[in-house]
């Protein structure tokens, strides 16, 4: 791994250098007209670091190891030249076997690269698709059967339709990995070299990753040739955007606290260790009047997809998760992150909080800390590269008020629950578990629907 490292810091540093006051724009960089048209009209109008670095090379059809942390902007890094390659051959006869694969760790991310890529895909005459668990299979055959150009897939539920011959990876010309650092942690790297066996030996390889770790190292060894390897940032960038606290209390003020914070004016996700945690966590809260919502493992793919576009749109101001959530979501405006469990190790750390200050905003992340904790979250922020503002809170510490300021808000239990939800946490908590091999893997608050009761400023008290 040293020689990719040290190209990496030195390609790194020649992007930091050049690239974010860099003038060039999507069409100065190769990408047609067409899409550059396609990316105005979502908003898209000049490449982040991450793309100015690695376009040139990639649309060349250099095979590229490209890194940055979550939300640097590494999906239209790969979805641009992809498409522009795809698009360049012209009228290809559509087939259930595609050009391109992107190859995800989870289901989320899946999703969110197909919502991004697919109007791209479009503007193009291209066709895309997403192949993923927790969802029944028979309408992604037939998508695969009427024919497809790009497939975004996770390990599992893609080894599902080759061994079943709904689709073949001969015919693909490009292959994405997408967070593969993110895959190796979670124990699908045999998945990913049986489908990268799978697909032609000279085709394009883009690896994209928050880290270059020595898993990650075997992939680029075996499979990319002569990569150009480029880093705009690394996993400990976010840090100076926010402001880091732990909170020193006893177990019992935990659900006080918690309670406190996210019914304060703002988007908050707030980490447990488990999915049980997650679960139990939620309830809390909903019944405590803030609209939470929970995401993990367990809940069926139709229910995390719309716990996960209730806290996107405001309907629910508080998503409680698990690690699933760490890495590779988009989401706005998360202003609070909450490590109710601290995590166990360092990146975990900083994937976690690196869902706040995004895009140049700023965030706080909060830690709570037991007696018994302090000792291993003192070791988290050195391994993190942090200094934390420590805290022995207490209940009239005004702490609490400085660190999620503005006007505590509570609603009914019944209506702090999301549209299309039963009521409570029900529907969390009965979801089906079904889930496939290879994925298992602060702005204004708009307040939910039914009565809803407010604490003054600065009052301790929870409301529950």
């Amino acid at each position: 791994m040293a020689e990719i490292r040290r190209n990496d810091a030195v390609v790194g540093r020649a992007a930091r250098a050049d690239h974010p006051t860099s003038p060039l724009g999507f069409a100065d960089l190769g990408v047609p007209a067409n899409l550059v048209a396609a990316l105005a009209r979502t908003g898209v109008t000049s490449p982040f670091p991450i793309q100015s670095a690695t376009l040139p090379d990639a649309m060349a059809g250099r095979d590229v190891l490209g890194r940055g942390r979550t939300g640097s902007g590494k999906t239209l890094a790969f979805a641009l030249p992809l498409i522009t390659r795809l698009a360049a051959s012209g009228r290809v006869e559509r087939t259930r076997e595609p050009r391109a694969l992107i190859v995800a760790p989870t289901r989320e991310l899946a999703r969110q690269i197909l919502q991004v890529i697919d109007p791209l895909a479009s503007a193009m005459g291209l066709r895309s698709v997403a192949v993923y668990g927790g969802v029944a299979i028979g309408p992604q055959v037939s998508a695969l059967r009427r024919g497809v150009d790009i497939v975004v897939a996770c390990p599992g539920r893609l080894e599902d339709h080759l061994r079943s011959r709904a689709t073949s990876l001969r015919r693909v010309e490009v292959t994405v990995l997408d967070e593969a650092d993110h895959m190796a942690d979670l124990g699908f790297l045999p998945a990913v070299r049986r489908l990268l066996d799978l697909t032609p030996a000279g085709g394009q390889r883009l690896l994209f990753s928050a880290t270059l770790d020595s898993a990650v190292d075997v992939l680029v060894r075996r499979y990319l040739s002569d990569p150009v390897v480029h880093g705009v940032d690394d996993d400990r960038a976010s840090v100076v955007e926010m402001t880091h606290h732990v909170l020193q209390l006893s177990a019992s003020q935990r659900l006080e606290v918690v309670v406190d914070l996210t019914s304060a004016p703002g988007r908050t996700l707030v980490f447990t260790r488990t999915k049980h945690r997650a679960r139990q966590l939620a309830r809390q809260l909903v019944a405590a009047g803030v609209p939470a919502v929970e995401l993990h493992g367990d809940l069926s793919q139709s229910v995390r997809t719309r716990n996960l576009d209730a806290f996107k749109s405001g309907r629910a101001t508080t998503l409680v998760a698990t690690d699933i959530a760490a890495r590779g979501l988009h989401i706005d405006d998360v202003e609070l992150v909450i490590h109710a469990d601290p995590p166990i190790e360092h990146k975990a750390y900083l994937h976690r909080s690196g869902r706040t200050a995004r895009a140049g905003a700023s965030g706080t992340v909060v830690t709570l800390a037991t007696e018994e904790q302090r000792a291993d979250v003192a070791r988290l922020g050195r391994h993190a590269g942090i200094k934390p503002v420590v805290t022995q809170h207490r209940r009239d510490h005004p702490i609490l008020h400085e660190l999620a300021p503005g006007e505590r808000t509570f609603v009914h239990p019944a209506a702090s629950v999301p549209a299309g939800r039963p009521s409570g946490t029900q529907a969390a908590g009965t979801a089906s578990r079904e889930r496939s091999r290879g994925d298992r893997g602060r702005g204004a608050r708009r307040p939910a629907r039914g009565a809803v009761r407010t604490r003054r400023t600065g009052d301790s008290r929870t409301g529950r």
